[in-house]
């Protein structure tokens, strides 16, 4: 296609200027793999549905995917194949980020939420193709770089410090900014809308001051084993990490969920829950989440 000669001609070029340079201070090659990059988004969010079957492997490299740590077998189900898959990550994270931002950005009308935590701030409001969409907002007592460490880069820790989780797995990295995980909700007594499990894609950009942690539900082959669990979807999860004005010490903490519970699937007192017991459930687990990660943070603070 002629978006990807496009793109082998870009990498070509940068590569070409770059390689005198490559033993000198990295900042040329740098600014070479960020156009490399840029180009490999743009091709992705076109259409990642109609990748070509075989990627070379300065594509691979570009994503950060370690074939050396990932031996693949040859032939159709090699490295090619691995990079297409790895590409479609990417470009599930970026579409999700976009659609946050755009909600964001939007003029929308939300409505306010009761939750039991008093310190963080929930609303809501109806979205087309999300439905509802609950939006907690509250200012933590962290830096914005702890809190990316906590909500992304150790994601697998999370469930040491939230009780609501039973475990977290990585089950890819695509770089250092997308993750494949599989989540799976701890069991609670009295829960009336059952133990689930979510596979999903997690995504961080940054853009300027601020940290995007993205998230929407995907599928891998084989899928995650469920345990008795109710594989539920994440429609759309995004966490904003912006400094707080004037005290960078300081994180205003913004954070949209979507989720589809496949509550049809479950049944309480021989009928259907209903969407109003889900629309309770959801922006109290936001705000039991924040009451966590605040004392745990409080926690990591005290000598």
């Amino acid at each position: 296609p002629r978006s990807c000669a496009m793109l082998r001609a870009t990498v070509k070029l940068c590569c070409g200027i770059a390689h005198d340079h490559l033993r000198r201070p990295p900042g040329l090659k740098v600014t070479a793999l960020a156009a490399i990059q840029k180009d490999v988004r743009g091709l992705v969010l076109r259409g990642s549905r109609r990748l070509p079957s075989k990627i070379p492997r300065y594509i691979q490299r570009l994503v950060g995917k370690e074939t050396a740590a990932c031996p693949q077998p040859d032939g159709d189900g090699g490295p090619s194949r691995s990079s297409s898959v790895d590409l479609s990550f990417i470009a599930q994270g970026e579409t999700a980020l976009q659609r946050a931002l755009s909600i964001l950005q939007q003029p929308t009308s939300w409505q306010a939420e009761t939750v039991l935590d008093a310190g963080a701030t929930v609303s809501s409001a109806a979205l087309p193709g999300l439905g509802t969409v609950f939006r907690a907002e509250v200012v933590l007592a962290a830096p914005v770089a702890r809190l990316q460490r906590e909500l992304f880069e150790r994601m697998e820790q999370m469930p040491q410090w939230n009780p609501t989780l039973s475990r977290v797995t990585v089950l890819q990295r695509v770089g250092t900014d997308t993750l494949v995980t599989h989540e799976v909700a701890a069991p609670s007594a009295g829960n009336l809308v059952g133990q689930r499990d979510f596979v999903s894609v997690r995504h961080r950009r940054r853009r300027e001051a601020a940290v995007y942690l993205v998230g929407t539900a995907t599928q891998v082959e084989p899928p995650p084993l469920q345990g008795g669990c109710i594989r539920a979807e994440s429609r759309l999860s995004c966490i904003v990490l912006q400094p707080l004005a004037g005290d960078p010490g300081r994180t205003r903490f913004t954070w949209l969920l979507s989720m589809d519970l496949k509550a049809s699937a479950t049944t309480l007192l021989g009928g259907w829950i209903p969407t109003s017991v889900i629309n309770r459930v959801l922006p109290q687990s936001q705000a039991d989440f924040i009451q966590h990660l605040r004392r745990h943070l409080s926690a990591a603070a005290c000598p």
